[in-house]
């Protein structure tokens, strides 16, 4: 389907998602956040797809929740709160748990959800002046979105008080040396960079790479021996595929394997 804030465009076996709301530093409103659950919805059904981006347009990657329409929010009450914004936690829920690498391509400030939204893709690029962090304090909220505690198993608990307490905006440099984002590259190289990466893994065994992406997120959350027992399960599985046979076969006849997702 056609959007009015996001555009979907597919590169091969490589879908981009761009939020596309430049004008408000691409800012959600609840149109928004319907057209986001959608295209999400796309990519995880999308049983080609190797490898999603997301980015955004003009100088922002996202500001999160559009405050001028927090009221709308908060004058239903609680429940009706948890209600309306649940819509967006799965939507990063999914992402987190689909099973292709997602890569979040930080063009420009990553604030508030716009910061959540990234921590739930499992690779983070950002440009060399992008800027990000979690000022919900400023409004007297929290992040409520999975900021904390996706944040908190990303770089400990101390770095993670500094960023939500203060409601500091740091620099990419700075967000590189917490571990908040995996590289940092000049601003007019980080679409090239990104797609480089995408491409480098969407030449990767698919079924693999969604099992292990499944297993490590399993992993954060369990004892070491329940972590094992799950690499067991995903091996044993992936054992059975053919791209496992194709894999085996390629490296014998010293040649480049053909992964089909079987």
């Amino acid at each position: 389907m056609s959007y009015e804030f996001l555009k979907l465009d597919r590169h091969g076996a490589i879908s981009v998602l761009t939020l596309n709301r430049p004008d408000v530093m691409n800012a959600w409103n609840a149109k928004m956040r319907e057209e986001l659950r959608d295209a999400v919805r796309a990519l995880v059904e999308d049983d080609a797809l190797r490898v999603a981006v997301i980015t955004g347009t003009g100088r922002a990657f996202s500001a999160g929740e559009d405050v001028r329409g927090m009221g709308d929010l908060t004058a239903v009450g609680p429940r009706g709160f948890r209600r309306r914004v649940r819509m967006i936690h799965n939507v990063f829920d999914d992402i987190e748990q689909m099973e292709v690498p997602v890569i979040a391509a930080l063009n420009g400030v990553a604030a508030g959800g716009g910061l959540e939204l990234a921590l739930s893709c499992d690779f983070r690029f950002a440009a060399d002046t992008a800027r990000m962090g979690l000022p919900e304090n400023h409004v007297g909220l929290i992040p409520g979105s999975g900021g904390i505690s996706r944040l908190v198993k990303l770089v400990g608990p101390a770095k993670a008080k500094r960023l939500v307490m203060t409601g500091e905006i740091v620099p990419a440099s700075r967000a590189l040396e917490i571990g908040l984002v995996d590289e940092v590259v000049p601003a007019d190289q980080l679409m090239t960079r990104a797609m480089a990466f995408a491409e480098q893994l969407a030449q990767k065994a698919p079924l693999a790479l969604g099992t292990a992406k499944l297993v490590i997120n399993q992993c954060v959350n369990v004892d070491i021996e329940t972590g094992r027992n799950f690499e067991r399960i995903g091996q044993s599985v992936l054992k059975l595929t053919a791209d496992h046979k194709e894999g085996q076969t390629a490296f014998v006849e010293k040649r480049k394997p053909k992964f089909e997702g079987r």
